[in-house]
């Protein structure tokens, strides 16, 4: 199920899915996301926690058994699976797809991706992921839409500010998301 970001707070109010995949180049607003679904799991008994990155020595197994292993204490866990490359490789790609068919209910998953290019997108790994999971594909803020940005988060914390100065944030940052929510937060101060 494709999700917008926007919509993910009305939609974790309803309900937590078991699987929720982020993708996205915006690092603060997949930050962010991946926040909120955070503080939705804790808040419906996931307790434990599983971080997974994949890297060059990953062992995919270590994904499916962190699925099926069960807690010291009977708790949900919640299992985070960061893959900053954006590809997961042949066996990460059939290791995703036995795991999406394989979900178990005492586990909500979090899958982090970077933004991925044409040709990765029509793999079968992302399409089993986009039929399992909360699929959630944050687009890249741009520049012309940045003062806009920068305007609704000040307004988000009770301030505004006029055309002059937003403009005068958004020069500065320089596309920076980061940058720009961390002047906000002064501002805020």
């Amino acid at each position: 199920m494709q999700l917008r970001v926007d919509a993910l707070d009305a939609h974790l109010a309803k309900s937590v899915a078991p699987l929720y995949v982020i993708s996205s180049d915006e690092h603060l607003l997949a930050l962010e996301a991946a926040d909120r679904i955070r503080r939705a799991a804790r808040a419906n008994g996931f307790t434990e926690r599983d971080v997974l990155t994949v890297e060059r020595t990953f062992k995919w197994g270590e994904l499916l058994a962190a699925n099926q292993a069960l807690s010291l204490f009977g708790d949900k866990k919640l299992i985070e699976l960061r893959i900053p490359t954006g590809k997961p490789g042949k066996e990460g790609g059939a290791a995703l797809q036995a795991y999406a068919k394989d979900l178990s209910p005492d586990n909500l998953t979090l899958i982090t991706l970077p933004k991925l290019d044409w040709q990765t997108a029509k793999a079968a790994w992302v399409g089993a992921l986009q039929q399992a999971a909360v699929y959630i594909d944050i687009p890249v803020v741009e520049r012309s839409a940045l003062p806009a940005w920068i305007a609704m988060r000040l307004s988000a914390q009770g301030q505004s500010a006029d055309r002059q100065g937003i403009d005068f944030i958004a020069e500065r940052v320089e596309g920076n998301l980061l940058a720009a929510h961390q002047e906000i937060q002064k501002l805020g101060l």
